[in-house]
């Protein structure tokens, strides 16, 4: 994947040998991990089909509850934004994260833009895949984002209030 941003020990940095291969449509020619929709992940599993631990694609429909069973043997999940307006995929990652309590990789792909990327790390993502068109060294600084959230998030969970000192 091209344009790949990832958060390792809490520094952004650019991904020039990222293994996973986006596969939307299910095709599993590559000898290489793949990172496959929910469907045919899904079927994979029931197939007993072991040769390597695939990455699963959640598409915005896809409910993240039905895959507790399965998440202490996911080692990535791609969460897909398919518009930069659909926001459904931060409330995907929070779940993730929040009640389910998965710690694996959690990649943004899509529609993903600069301006989405401190929200998205608020949200528990640790990966960015960047639309293919813009520049991903210029996404780097939407990183940087604000430095402080009022709200709650994944990193912070207390609110700004909580954390004030008297």
């Amino acid at each position: 994947m091209n344009n790949l941003i990832s958060l390792r020990d809490g520094a952004p940095r650019i991904v020039t040998d990222d293994p996973w291969v986006l596969s939307r449509d299910g095709e599993t020619t590559e000898q290489q991990p793949l990172i496959l929709p929910l469907a045919r992940w899904s079927e994979r599993q029931e197939a007993g089909a072991q040769t390597r631990c695939d990455g699963l694609l959640l598409s915005p429909d896809d409910e993240p509850l039905d895959l507790q069973p399965w998440l202490a043997v996911l080692p990535l999940i791609a969460i897909d934004f398919p518009s930069f307006r659909d926001g459904r995929g931060y409330s995907q990652a929070y779940l993730l994260r929040t009640r389910l309590g998965w710690r694996g990789e959690l990649r943004a792909v899509g529609d993903v833009l600069r301006d989405q990327l401190a929200h998205m790390r608020q949200c528990g993502f640790d990966s960015f895949a960047v639309r293919e068109d813009k520049p991903v060294h210029d996404a780097l600084k939407g990183l940087a984002g604000m430095s402080v959230q009022y709200g709650r998030s994944v990193i912070e969970p207390r609110p700004l209030f909580r954390r004030r000192s008297l």
